[in-house]
C-alpha cells in the first residue's frame, strides 16, 4: 500500500493554446502554444494498493458523498472508459497502461478536496494519480513527462479533445510555464520572488467542456469564417505576447500587474473566443469579475481553465483582503471559494509523496 497526492491544476494564462498549438504537427503556420499553470492547494490524496484482475475505486468527494466502491474487471476498462460514468478517466488511464506495460490492476481509496467539472482539471488529477499509482507499484519507472503522456492519452481515449496542459498538475504545487510545438512540450519551472495571493472562486453553476472543445477545434486547423480565423489568433499571436508579459510580471512577484493582465486577457478572450462556442457565455463568471469587492479588494481577475461558468481566479491585494473578498464573494453570490498561495522565491512541495 502506498499513499499518493496529486493536486488540481490552475491555468493562470493560455488556456485552449495547449492543443492548438498540437495542430503544428501539421499545419507549421500555426503559432505554438504557451500556457502558464500552477499546481492548487487542493487535490487527491489516495492509498493505492495492486489488485489482481480489476480496477477497484472508491472516491470521497468534496461535499463528502462517496462514489463507488465500483469493481472493474480489466477486460471490461475499455468499455468503462469509453462511457459516462464517473470512473471513466481512471478506466482508461488504466487500459492505455495495460497496452504498453505490464501492470495487473489497482485497488485505489481517494479523497478529493478538489472541486468536479469546474477547470481545476480533476480529471486529469485523477489519470496522473493512477499512471503515478501503477508506475510506483509495478516499478515502471515512469518520470513526471511519462506520467503526463500517459494520462494525457487516457484522458483522451475517453473522448476529451484535452490539450497536454491539464496534466501538468503532475509536476505538484508551484507555477510551471509550457510551451507546446506540435509534438514538441518543454517545461519551466518557475519562482516568484514576491508572495501572490490568488483567490480561486466555484462558481457553483456547471459548464459544458467537451462542446467548448469541440467548438474550438472546429476553428482549426485552416479556413472557416471571419469568426475561426479571430479564435486562431487569439490562441496563437496574442497568446505567446500575453504569455512574455505574464511570466516576466510572475517571476517578479508583482501582484498588480499580474491582475491587470488577467483583465485584460479576459476581455480578449470575450471578444475573440468566446463567440464561437455558446457554452463560453458565462454570465455567471461575469458577474463575479464586475462585483464591487474585486476591484476593491484584487487587482483583477479572469476565468479558469477551458473557461465558462466553472472556476474563476482573482489575484487580491494581499492575504488579509483574500480572506475578505472571500468573505463577501460567498455571502452575496453564494459561490465556494478556494485559496491558492504562490511564490516567496522557493517552490512548494511538489506533492508526488
Amino acid at each position: 500500500m502506498i499513499d499518493l497526492f496529486v493536486p488540481g491544476r490552475l491555468c493562470l494564462f493560455g488556456e485552449h493554446s495547449d492543443w492548438a498549438g498540437g495542430y503544428r504537427r501539421s499545419h507549421p503556420e500555426i503559432a505554438p502554444g504557451r500556457c502558464l499553470v500552477a499546481g492548487t492547494d487542493q487535490g487527491l490524496r489516495a492509498s493505492a494498493a495492486p489488485l489482481d484482475a480489476a480496477l477497484e475505486i472508491t472516491s470521497v468527494l468534496p461535499d463528502g458523498s462517496r462514489a463507488g466502491p465500483e469493481r472493474i474487471g480489466l477486460d471490461a476498462l475499455e468499455g468503462v472508459a469509453s462511457g459516462t460514468g464517473f470512473f471513466s478517466y481512471a478506466a482508461a488511464t488504466l487500459a492505455e497502461l495495460r497496452d504498453h506495460h505490464r501492470v495487473g490492476g489497482l485497488q485505489l481509496t481517494v479523497e478529493s478536496d478538489l472541486p468536479v467539472r469546474k477547470g481545476l482539471s480533476s480529471s486529469a488529477a485523477i489519470c496522473v494519480l493512477v499512471a503515478r499509482a501503477a508506475s510506483r507499484l509495478y516499478r515502471l519507472g515512469l518520470s513526471t513527462e511519462g506520467e503526463m503522456a500517459v494520462a494525457y492519452a487516457g484522458e483522451r481515449r475517453t473522448g476529451s479533445q484535452c490539450g497536454r496542459m491539464d496534466q501538468v498538475c503532475a509536476f505538484g504545487r508551484g507555477p510551471v510555464a509550457m510551451h507546446i510545438d506540435g509534438d514538441t512540450i518543454s517545461f519551466d519551472e518557475l519562482r516568484p520572488r514576491r508572495i501572490l495571493h490568488l483567490l480561486i472562486v466555484d462558481l457553483c453553476r456547471s459548464k459544458d467542456t467537451r462542446r467548448i472543445l469541440a467548438d474550438l477545434n472546429a476553428c482549426f486547423p485552416s479556413g472557416g469564417s471571419a469568426g475561426a480565423t479571430g479564435v486562431r489568433e487569439a490562441l496563437g499571436p496574442r497568446n505567446l505576447a500575453t504569455l512574455a508579459e505574464a511570466e516576466a510580471v510572475l517571476t517578479a512577484g508583482d501582484a498588480r500587474s499580474l491582475g491587470e493582465l488577467m483583465s485584460r486577457a479576459q476581455a480578449h478572450f470575450d471578444e475573440w473566443v468566446a463567440p464561437a462556442s455558446p457554452a463560453l457565455a458565462a454570465p455567471r463568471l461575469h458577474e463575479l469579475l464586475a462585483h464591487p469587492a474585486v476591484a476593491e479588494l484584487g487587482w483583477g481577475g479572469k476565468g479558469v481553465g477551458s473557461q465558462g461558468d466553472g472556476c474563476g481566479q482573482v489575484v487580491t491585494r494581499g492575504a488579509d483582503e483574500r480572506r475578505t473578498l472571500a468573505a463577501r464573494l460567498e455571502a452575496d453570490l453564494g459561490v465556494r471559494c478556494l485559496s491558492l498561495t504562490l511564490g516567496g522565491g522557493d517552490r512548494p512541495e511538489s506533492g508526488r509523496d
